[in-house]
């Protein structure tokens, strides 16, 4: 079994804790599309990638998120079924080979891995992930450790030079000011993200009970979602904070498809877990199996 997710992660070369910066001044002019990725891309890294991003193209994806550091096969079980029976269109997962293979085993849905360390994508993109996400630094924030732009363009640029034609998200850090955050999304596009996602829902705190305490809890990453949408032209993924109250907000703000993770994490019982995913899924409208045939069977 992989070491413990924390020790690998803050081990990992190119991370350091740093405080967020404004991003430099952008290059005068966009960078030119990458010709030589396109050229490497084989038939079958092509129909993988138009099979992940359908759903974004569509403006109904929903990704079910375990935790980057959630390393915990039983949990990642739960989490993984609950997103294949629920009516999800991907799953996240930690980057670890073994939980993508245990994941596999799951689902049939597209399974992306998150990490802040780049090298770690590559095995795990080898044992079957299609796509690879820099981000979901939620357990980060809670150690005091928070992410520069520079560090965002860094890690972006070495996933993609080792990885140049997986389907790569990265999030754009909610402790940015927004115009930064807008500024940085910019720069991710240049550097061949195909997705950016946004976060916030850490950082808010709700006054309200019920329905108001959700979309209070939701206007950080919604907000990002409006703006960074309307600065990119790039698929937008809205996570952090969404619930089935707000998720269709998100897509109505602009985003093409929402993340949900400790809502669904927060539940004990897999049945549960499924119930609140489809929820979700029915909000946005999507097109769900049938209920008694998704919990007939629930095993891992």
């Amino acid at each position: 079994m992989a070491a413990p997710g924390s020790l690998r992660l803050l081990q990992a070369p190119s991370f350091a804790a740093a405080k967020c910066q404004p991003v430099a001044g952008r290059a005068s002019a966009r960078r030119a599309p990458r010709p030589l990725f396109a050229v490497r891309a084989s038939a079958a890294d092509a129909a993988n990638r138009d099979a992940v991003l359908k759903a974004f193209r569509e403006n109904r994806a929903l990704k079910i998120i375990s935790g980057l550091q959630n390393f915990d096969r039983s949990s990642v079980a739960s989490v993984v079924t609950a997103a294949d029976k629920g009516g999800a269109t991907h799953v996240d997962i930690a980057c670890d080979k073994d939980l993508v293979k245990l994941a596999m085993d799951l689902t049939n849905l597209p399974i992306c891995v998150s990490s802040v360390d780049p090298s770690a994508f590559h095995s795990a993109v080898q044992a079957g992930a299609k796509m690879v996400e820099i981000g979901n630094y939620d357990s980060f924030y809670e150690m005091g450790i928070e992410f520069s732009s520079e560090q965002i363009l860094k890690l972006t640029r070495e996933t993609r030079k080792m990885l140049p034609d997986i389907t790569l998200s990265v999030t754009v850090p909610h402790t940015l000011s927004l115009p930064d955050q807008m500024r940085l999304a910019e720069l991710l596009e240049e550097e061949g993200a195909d997705i950016i996602q946004t976060e916030g829902g850490k950082c808010s705190s709700p006054t309200k009970p019920g329905v108001l305490g959700l979309i209070e809890k939701a206007t950080p990453t919604l907000a990002a979602a409006y703006s960074i949408s309307r600065a990119v032209s790039i698929p937008v993924m809205c996570s952090s904070g969404l619930s089935s109250v707000t998720a269709p907000m998100a897509v109505t703000a602009g985003a093409a498809g929402v993340g949900v993770g400790s809502a669904i994490n927060k539940l004990n019982d897999v049945v549960a877990m499924i119930a609140e995913v489809r929820s979700i899924a029915q909000a946005m409208e999507l097109a769900p199996r049938i209920v008694s045939e998704n919990l007939r069977t629930i095993s891992y």
